[in-house]
């Protein structure tokens, strides 16, 4: 077998092992299904025409995730004429204070007792949590969707983005803070918790 062909014959193994998780990262990434599509085939083809250089296959997984994301981010300026950095730099719009649900489920105006988590959590929706993931800014929603939903380290991440450790820590703690208010909200439209009475109050009033 040539190198060439070797070389094939591992691209074509790993990329078809990969090829569902880049499909529901893309659609994370780009919300819906024909951009998602549009952006793996951009992101494989890079990948195969690239591949000759990555000295090491076992990094195969966080390279390919690296060009996924470099060609999302490519596109996005391409079609709104605005630089990585105007993209990334959503976080400095972001609230100062960051928002706690866990926080909010101990203070007195649930309207439930027991364990307020656990109950929040089972009346949540699973398309409210991801409708509040589509709405962060592309800048969080990448390091949403590369540390939670695809395992990769801090380090691997910043290697993607090419930014410092720091810089996915902080848009990965601002992305949580957002997501956790946005839940939160949907939480009080859904009349799951009362603004003001105490727990004390609601227990006397219901006996």
């Amino acid at each position: 077998m040539s190198p060439l062909e070797n070389d094939r014959a591992v691209f074509e193994r790993e990329i078809t092992g990969l090829l569902d998780v880049l499909y529901g990262a893309a659609l994370r990434l780009c919300k819906n299904r024909s951009d998602a599509e549009d952006l793996v085939a951009e992101a494989v083809t890079k990948a195969w025409a690239n591949f000759a250089a990555l000295q090491d296959k076992q990094c195969f997984r966080a390279w390919i995730f690296r060009i996924l994301t470099n060609t999302f981010f490519t596109e996005c300026r391409r079609r709104r004429t605005v630089s990585l950095e105007e993209l990334a730099g959503a976080e400095e719009e972001t609230e100062d204070a960051p928002f706690s649900l866990f926080e909010r489920l101990h203070q007195p105006f649930l309207l439930w007792w027991g364990n307020p988590e656990q109950e929040f959590l089972n009346k949540l929706l699973r398309e409210h949590l991801e409708r509040a993931l589509d709405e962060l800014p592309e800048a969080f929603r990448v390091v949403v969707i590369l540390a939670e939903l695809e395992g990769f380290s801090y380090q691997e991440i910043a290697g993607m983005l090419e930014v410092p450790v720091g810089t996915v820590r902080s848009r990965l703690s601002r992305a949580r803070s957002l997501l956790q208010k946005s839940l939160w909200q949907e939480a009080q439209a859904a009349g799951l918790t009362r603004p003001t009475e105490s727990n004390n109050a609601v227990r006397q009033r219901e006996v």
